[in-house]
Parts: structure tokens; C-alpha cells; sequence
């Protein structure tokens, strides 16, 4: 949420750095409206009260001097009515226009590139080449029908198209990608596992900027007002809501959950094998930072999530998303990207986002700075990585011509010391 005292004294610069996003600014108009006739009725109010104040000493003195008071209770019993009316339309004027200002994104950073959507996503930097097959590439989907990795088909029995089954070595393969990150991330980069819950209530859902934008996208369970999260960002964000966080800064949390997506807009899209699917695993890391060096914190952060990729031998590049395609909590972003030759394309396997304190104001994380002073914290989270486009990824760069997969070194000790995937 964006703070509406910046609002009252920058608009000029929030209007300017939102329409670098290229939508409307309803909303935005909306908000200042209310927070005008807000402080309007406000300020009304108090001068009726300073006013009731005065009537209510003339009162007193009348009645010690024995004068009539009837004309000064009217006018007392009048000045209540109104202020109480003026009261609630206070609060009314500020419920509507927080409402407003939940539904305004993020103001992009001044090093955020501009541009209208994805399109216009500069290439940051790239590492290793895509592997030249001397064979017909093929999809993940062959190889995992080959080798026995997916049942697709008796997923879409029990439960419907885009929920994968994994089976057998597949099952081992995406069990090893989860404890090898946990483990790189824990041990190697200095973050603490956390388990969270895999469903989070609407409070935690607005707090990190997922509702009301998302709702559509998202699996709700009206009767226990939960929703199944989209990312472990939601439950991990949330871990500190409404706390001053005791701990140093910057905090680093990693969790691995399953996350849901309906992606209720997404249809037409490819959605055969693991592609685009409505379940998928996912290695998040979430960090609280001061907000001096939380554009530091983003840059580690998304060389955590590469270091990955690096250590599995799988070409990457990491594209600067421009302020049309930025995510609606975001100041700045990067996408990481792997090469898949079965695909003939670029893969988005993380997505590594400083928030600034737009999140924090939404769900009231705040810490102290070193003055004492308590304020919001920046929050951060990337993807540290999702593991179903890494799996097809995997499975497509390190096929060989035989139909095996290598299995890359770093995987063997959680795969039982087993070099490829093979038949049978």
C-alpha cells in the first residue's frame, strides 16, 4: 500500500512514476478524493467540538448564575448530532479510500526500466550456452513418458487437467531438487528453513498484495475464509505481520511449498506436461532489510537463486523487468530464465522482487532503526527456484541420444549416487 502522506505531499512524482506502468490512474483519483472530503469532514469536526467545548462551559456558567439554558442545549444537543454524522462520515471516507488504495500497485523504481510489457525486458547479463543437441530434442514429455517419470493421465482422473503426478525416479528427481536447494540456501547462503502452513487467510493474502488484485487466480475455501497460497511469499511474508521484527536486519527466511494457481486468465495457453500447471513445487526465499540497503539485499538475492542454477550446469539468463510488466507489489524485478531444448524456448523459473515497504504497510511490519525510530521494513522474495520448469529444463538440457537424462553431480548424493535416469 502506498503511504498516503506521500500521496498528500509527492503526487505529482506518485502519478509520474505510476504511469510509467501504463494504466490507468482511476484509482489513484479516487483515493485523493476521499482522503479531501476525509480531512474536509475532519477538520469540520473538530471545529464543531472546540465550538461544543464552549457551549458546554456557557452551560455550566448559566446554570451557576441561574439563567435560562434551553437555547444552549438545542444548539449542544444539534452540535452532537452533527459531529456524530460528521464522525462517521470520517470513518466512512477512510474505509472507501483505503479500499481504493489497495488496489493501487506499486510505484516503480527509478532503475526499473521502462517500456510496456514483457517485450521490452532487457537482458541483464546470461550465463553458459544452450547445449547443442547433435539429435532431435525431445520434449520433457517424451522423455518422462519414456522413462516413467509422469502420469499425467491418471492425474487428470483424480483431480483434472494441470495437476502432475510424479512417479518413480520423477518422484526422487523433484524430492532431490527441493533438499538440494533447501539445503544450498540454509547452509551455503545464510537463510533459516522455515515450514509455514500451505493455506493463509484473506488478512495475510491483502498483506502481501495478492488480494484483491489476484482473487481470481487463487483456490478459496469460503467456509474457513483460507486460501491454498500461490507462493510460500504469502505465509513467509507474514510470519512478522503486525510485529516490530527484534531481530537484525536483514532477516533471511527459505521454505519449500506446494503453491496453487487456477490462473484463471491463462487459458489458450500451453498447458501440456509441466509448462503451465495449477500445482507446482517451489524453493522460496524472502528477505526483511533495511531500507538503505534493500536494493543491495535484491541484487544478493537473485545471485542466491543463479548460484543454483549455475552449480545444476543449466544456461540461464536474467531479464530486468520493465515498469509494463512489473507484478503489482513491485518496485523492481528480475526474472531468471532457463534454456529448454525440447521446448525451442526461455523458461521463467524465478522471479526476485524488492517491494520496498509496500507490503510491509499492508500487513504492519515494521523494526527499529538505529535511532530508535520504529518504521516499515523493506520486504524482498525470490524464487530460489520453482521446480517445475526446472524439471523440464533438467530433463531437456541433459537428455542424450539413447533417451537417458544425466543427472547432474550436484543431485547424485539425493538421487542414492545414481548418474542418469534410464528405461526400465
Amino acid at each position: 500500500m502506498l503511504d498516503v502522506k506521500r500521496l498528500r505531499e509527492n503526487e505529482a512524482d506518485v502519478r509520474r512514476r505510476l504511469a510509467r506502468r501504463g494504466k490507468p490512474l482511476d484509482a489513484l483519483d479516487q483515493a485523493l478524493a476521499l482522503d479531501r472530503a476525509r480531512r474536509e469532514k475532519l477538520t469540520r469536526a473538530e471545529e464543531l467540538k472546540n465550538r461544543r467545548n464552549t457551549v458546554s462551559k456557557d452551560i455550566g456558567r448559566l446554570k451557576k448564575e441561574g439563567a435560562d439554558t434551553a437555547v444552549a442545549q438545542r444548539e449542544m444537543r444539534a452540535l452532537g448530532e452533527e459531529i456524530a454524522a460528521l464522525d462517521a462520515g470520517v470513518r466512512a471516507a477512510e474505509a472507501e479510500r483505503d479500499a481504493r488504495l489497495l488496489t493501487i500497485p506499486n510505484t516503480p523504481h527509478d532503475s526499473t526500466p521502462d517500456g510496456a510489457d514483457a517485450a521490452a525486458n532487457p537482458v541483464a547479463r546470461a550465463w553458459g550456452e544452450p547445449r547443442p543437441l547433435p539429435f532431435p530434442a525431445k520434449t520433457h514429455v517424451e522423455l518422462g513418458a519414456a522413462l516413467g517419470l509422469f502420469d499425467f493421465e491418471r492425474a487428470a482422473r483424480m483431480t483434472g487437467a494441470g495437476f502432475p503426478l510424479y512417479y518413480g525416479a520423477g518422484a526422487q528427481l523433484e524430492r532431490a531438487l527441493i533438499q538440494f536447494l533447501l539445503d544450498l540456501h540454509t547452509r551455503e547462503h545464510g537463510y533459516t528453513e522455515i515450514a509455514p502452513p500451505f493455506v493463509c487467510n484473506t488478512a495475510a493474502m491483502t498483506g502481501t498484495g495478492q488480494l484483491p488484485k489476484m482473487k481470481e487466480d487463487m483456490y478459496y475455501i469460503p467456509s474457513d475464509d483460507l486460501y491454498l497460497i500461490p507462493t510460500a511469499e504469502v505465509p513467509v511474508t507474514n510470519l512478522y505481520r503486525e510485529e516490530i521484527i527484534a531481530a537484525p536486519l536483514p532477516v533471511k527466511l527459505t521454505a519449500y511449498t506446494p503453491c496453487f494457481r487456477r490462473e484463471a486468465g491463462a487459458a489458450g495457453r500451453e498447458t501440456r506436461g509441466l509448462i503451465r500447471v495449477h500445482q507446482f513445487d517451489k524453493v522460496e526465499m524472502v528477505k526483511f532489510c533495511d531500507p538503505a540497503t534493500s536494493y543491495d539485499e535484491l541484487e544478493t538475492l537473485v545471485r542466491d537463486a543463479e548460484d543454483a542454477l549455475q552449480r545444476l550446469g543449466l544456461p540461464y539468463r536474467v531479464l530486468a523487468l520493465c515498469a509494463g510488466d512489473l507484478s503489482f507489489a513491485a518496485a523492481k524485478c528480475y526474472d531468471i530464465e532457463l534454456w529448454a531444448p525440447g521446448q525451442q524456448a526461455w523458461l521463467e523459473v524465478s522471479s526476485c522482487s524488492n517491494f520496498e515497504d509496500f507490503q510491509a504497510r499492508r500487513a504492519g511490519i515494521r523494526y527499529r532503526d538505529s535511532a530508535g525510530k520504529v518504521q516499515f521494513v523493506h520486504t524482498l522474495n525470490g524464487s530460489g527456484v520453482a521446480l517445475a520448469r526446472l524439471v523440464v529444463a533438467l530433463l531437456e538440457h541433459y537428455q542424450q541420444p539413447d533417451g537417458s537424462v544425466v543427472i547432474p553431480e550436484p543431485l547424485r548424493p539425493y538421487m542414492g549416487g545414481r548418474a542418469a535416469l534410464t528405461r526400465g
